[in-house]
């Protein structure tokens, strides 16, 4: 029987995912990411190096996809509050992404597959140009890191939404969030 490396390869990242999300870059143990996808802890160090070459491609993988398919949201004056409504929509589904973009943050220092991402945001903020009426680039930017520090924070700080709001409704804060963001958009605010 032929050894399934691809399908190994894509457990390892699936269970990555989850135990990175959970634990983070230092709490998580190769021999719980072995168990969980149901393979010798020793494939991650053939197919990946070592840890932090594990985590990067687990990051690259999930992290790849965040802004993928909200091009849509970005189409019309609105397109703000829209993205940033499909972004928080995304991370109620996938649950790991946010997680995982706070790790990073705290635990590695630096952006992991810099240029894909790069790419990534640069389309979504030229999108943001053309749909908001009198938004330069730079604010573009800055809208885009705000839309998604905004819907991470939502996802990652539930303590201080509790705190704040003395709940943690989703649906709640989504429609704010969305609001607040139509509202960022207006450059004559």
């Amino acid at each position: 029987m032929a050894w399934d490396t691809e399908g190994t390869r894509q457990r390892l990242l699936d269970a990555g995912a989850r135990q990175f999300a959970e634990h983070g870059f230092a709490g998580t143990r190769m021999d719980a990411i072995g168990r969980d996808a149901g393979v010798n802890k020793e494939r991650v160090y053939k197919y990946f190096g070592d840890k932090q070459g594990f985590f990067d491609a687990v990051l690259s993988r999930e992290l790849g996809t965040l802004l993928d398919g909200l091009e849509g949201s970005l189409a019309d004056p609105d397109a703000a509050g829209r993205f940033t409504g499909d972004l928080f929509d995304r991370c109620r589904r996938q649950p790991t992404l946010p997680r995982l973009l706070a790790w990073e943050s705290l635990e590695v220092g630096h952006a992991v597959a810099l240029d894909r991402r790069q790419s990534m945001c640069a389309a979504q903020v030229t999108r943001l140009e053309s749909a908001v009426s009198g938004l330069d680039h730079e604010a573009a930017q800055h809208l885009l890191l705000t839309a998604i520090t905004v819907v991470v924070g939502a996802w990652t700080l539930g303590g201080i939404a509790e705190s704040v709001l003395g709940t943690s409704d989703p649906a709640a804060r989504r429609d704010q969030v969305v609001q607040q963001m139509r509202a960022l958009a207006r450059p004559d605010s």
